[in-house]
């Protein structure tokens, strides 16, 4: 094994910059993510709060409501879980990278698997937050429900 140097190592810090921006962005994404789950979250509360106190015919409406905030907790848990494992992938390609480059490997496979890994998470993480984006409207609906919804 041959000594590593510098200019070994700079075109590896340069293959690395791409992962390192991609955490960066999934750091954004969680952020917008966990403000979501924070105002379902708090929405949840406020509906169970008072709904004791409610008349029996708005309690179906109020019930319904709650399982559809229910399903969105769920599925913007389950996209940060996914944002999460793809940012988790990409600081493991860091380490591939580096680990690869001085120990002189040749694992393409390896790297390419591992990135791969941290996009499908990532996309499917998307998908759900764009599934979770339509269900606020269901929500919506739920709320501004009056029977008359569909003529406006």
């Amino acid at each position: 094994m041959s000594e590593f140097g510098v200019s070994e190592l700079i075109p590896v810090l340069q293959t690395a910059i791409g992962p390192v921006i991609l955490i960066s962005g999934v750091g954004l994404l969680l952020l917008t993510m966990t403000n979501r789950l924070g105002r379902v979250i708090d929405r949840a509360r406020w509906i169970d709060a008072g709904y004791p106190d409610l008349p029996e015919d708005e309690k179906g409406q109020k019930r319904a409501q709650l399982g559809v905030l229910w399903r969105r907790a769920r599925m913007i848990r389950l996209s940060i879980t996914l944002a999460s494992t793809s940012a988790l992938f990409a600081a493991i390609l860091i380490v591939i990278l580096f680990a690869t480059a001085l120990l002189q490997l040749e694992d393409a496979w390896l790297i390419s698997l591992v990135f791969v890994i941290c996009i499908m998470t990532l996309i499917a993480s998307l998908l759900i937050f764009i599934h979770d984006i339509n269900q606020s409207l269901v929500a919506l609906r739920l709320e501004l429900d009056d029977g008359d919804l569909n003529n406006r």
